[in-house]
């Protein structure tokens, strides 16, 4: 029987816990990537049953050409409005609105331009216009980023995860049904742009903010601030986005659209939830990182006990997915991808060093140093690269191997060194006999 003590520091725990912004907002995410989860799982249970490896080589090509582009729009400008004080923050936010919208303009039209040459290139001119219809979805950035920007400053991401798990559930049960109905590629291609006014609509109509009448030099005041704090942020995201796809281009390009279509359902089948989950704890950690970036000693405080929380959680998942997939594969999937099984668990075992680079990546932005991380995600790209160019014409598991040790390597060296450049303390001059109000608290 539970003593009335031991209930009371439980309960007392679980109200502290709930008062806990930082808390709040990851119980929020967690629980919207759960759902997510679940959702996926069911539609790629039935695109695995009812499409052929080219349909899924097809669909990678098409994703893979959006997500090269749309990686511009994850270029720091929003988070730039997190990060500003409060004095600064309406000019910044109608700066950043502004710039936002240009290059979202710019990006729409450049992802029609490349759909026939790409389409061309890999010698399926059906694919030319998926490539082309998926730059609709770049109008949804500009419309809502600002306000997403908002609440997450304020410490209010309940909506910004309702506003992700409806969207992807609405896109995972559109998909399963677009492919009962025989749609092949397109039951993956389509719901991704039904969805995109979801999100438009839960994350503009849950801030107040609306772009303000600025006086013509006003417009774009600041803008050179921005620029130079959103250039790394895109470097890293360019440079991550490369790695996370250029095995995809170079496994079709070698290897052929049957084994690109085996090696992308690994991929996303090993990396699916992972890489969910730390996109989720990624967009609650960074405001939480912001909040103390001039106190060094609480920003190191809510450093290490995130690294503890994803050490605790992530590295299990990790292992315990590598391990039973020849058990779920055939039994959830279908025989038919069993070929998958190795490159899947290898693929699952890269991502261990991921929730930690991860975090390492939204401290160096909290505290404006992300072109710490550009360095690093510079070296990552060349070793991938020259790895993958050998692997490629070998196998789809050479590949899995060469993205597990260039990964493995160079992002946990990075996650080990950069909380010790940030956190570093500088040494006592003498020693104090009686402890600092902050040691005494801790």
């Amino acid at each position: 029987m539970i003593s009335l003590a031991a209930f009371r520091a439980l309960s007392g725990k679980l109200r502290a816990l709930k008062g806990n912004t930082f808390a709040r907002n990851l119980g929020s995410m967690g629980s919207a990537q759960l759902a997510i989860r679940v959702s996926r799982l069911l539609a790629t249970v039935l695109l695995s049953r009812l499409l052929i490896p080219k349909d899924y080589g097809l669909a990678a090509v098409v994703l893979t050409v959006y997500e090269f582009i749309a990686l511009f729009t994850r270029n720091g400008i929003s988070a730039k409005v997190v990060q500003a004080s409060a004095e600064d923050v309406p000019v910044v936010a109608m700066t950043a609105y502004r710039m936002t919208w240009i290059l979202c303009l710019g990006l729409m039209a450049l992802q029609v331009l490349v759909a026939w040459p790409v389409a061309q290139f890999y010698g399926d001119t059906h694919i030319a216009l998926p490539i082309a219809a998926m730059g609709i979805i770049y109008l949804a950035t500009p419309l809502s980023n600002i306000q997403a920007a908002f609440q997450q400053r304020e410490g209010r991401l309940g909506r910004i995860a309702l506003a992700g798990a409806v969207q992807v559930i609405v896109d995972n049960i559109l998909t399963a049904l677009f492919a009962i109905l025989g749609f092949g590629l397109w039951a993956i291609i389509l719901p991704k742009i039904l969805v995109a006014p979801i999100w438009i609509a839960f994350v503009r109509f849950g801030h107040a903010w609306r772009p303000l009448r600025l006086p013509s030099p006003s417009r774009f005041h600041g803008w050179r601030d921005i620029a130079r704090f959103s250039r790394s942020v895109m470097g890293v995201e360019m440079l991550t986005t490369f790695q996370g796809n250029i095995d995809n281009l170079l496994v079709g390009y070698f290897l052929g659209l049957h084994a690109l279509g085996i090696y992308y359902f690994a991929f996303n089948g090993g990396l699916g939830i992972t890489l969910g989950l730390i996109s989720a704890s990624g967009v609650a950690v960074y405001p939480h990182l912001c909040q103390v970036r001039e106190n060094k000693f609480e920003l190191a405080n809510r450093f290490l006990k995130t690294r503890r929380a994803l050490t605790i959680t992530m590295v299990p998942l990790i292992f315990m997915q590598a391990a039973f997939a020849p058990l779920y594969v055939p039994l959830v999937f279908g025989q038919k991808w069993v070929e998958a099984i190795p490159v899947l668990s290898l693929i699952c075992l890269s991502a261990l060093m991921r929730p930690f680079a991860s975090l390492c990546s939204q401290l160096l932005k909290a505290v404006g140093r992300p072109e710490i991380e550009l360095r690093w995600q510079m070296a990552n790209t060349v070793l991938l690269v020259i790895a993958l160019l050998v692997a490629a014409n070998i196998s789809i598991f050479a590949v899995a191997v060469a993205v597990f040790l260039v990964q493995t390597l160079v992002l946990g060296t990075f996650a080990y060194f950069t909380p010790r450049q940030i956190l570093a303390k500088p040494k006592p001059r003498y020693r104090r006999a009686v402890p600092s109000a902050s040691e005494a608290h801790s």
